[in-house]
C-alpha cells in the first residue's frame, strides 16, 4: 500500500483553485475579447431555469445520459461533435439557443 502510486500519502497535495470570493483574477482578466463575445450574460442563463420547454426535454432519460456523458468526458469537444448528430441533442441545443438568443422579430414573416 505504501508504494502504490495512487496512495493518498504518497501523492503531492493539489491546491484547490481559489473560489470566486478569494480569487485575485476576475473573468475580465482571463477572457479575451473573442471569449467575451461568446459569453452569455447570467441574466439570460437564468432564463434557462424558467423554461417549461427545456424542463420537459430534460425529463428524457436518454438526453440526461448524453449530458452526463459530456460532463464527465475528458475530450468534450470531439464528443460534442458526435452528439450534434443526435436529433435529441440538437433539439436540446436549439431550445437553449432560442431561450438565450431569441430570434430577431424582423426575420419573422408576418402571418
Amino acid at each position: 500500500e505504501r508504494c502504490a502510486p495512487d496512495s493518498p500519502r504518497e501523492r503531492p497535495r493539489e491546491a484547490a483553485p481559489p473560489g470566486p470570493a478569494h480569487s485575485l483574477w476576475s473573468l475580465e482578466d482571463i477572457l479575451s475579447e473573442e471569449d467575451e463575445r461568446d459569453r452569455v450574460p447570467l441574466q439570460k442563463l437564468k432564463l434557462l431555469g424558467e423554461s417549461e420547454e427545456l424542463r420537459d426535454l430534460l425529463l428524457n432519460p436518454h438526453l440526461r445520459q448524453l449530458l452526463l456523458t459530456i460532463d464527465q468526458a475528458q475530450d468534450k469537444s470531439s464528443l460534442m461533435r458526435k452528439f450534434m448528430q443526435e436529433p435529441l441533442f440538437v433539439e436540446f441545443a436549439d431550445c437553449c439557443l432560442r431561450i438565450v438568443e431569441p430570434p430577431e422579430k424582423e426575420n419573422i414573416l408576418p402571418e
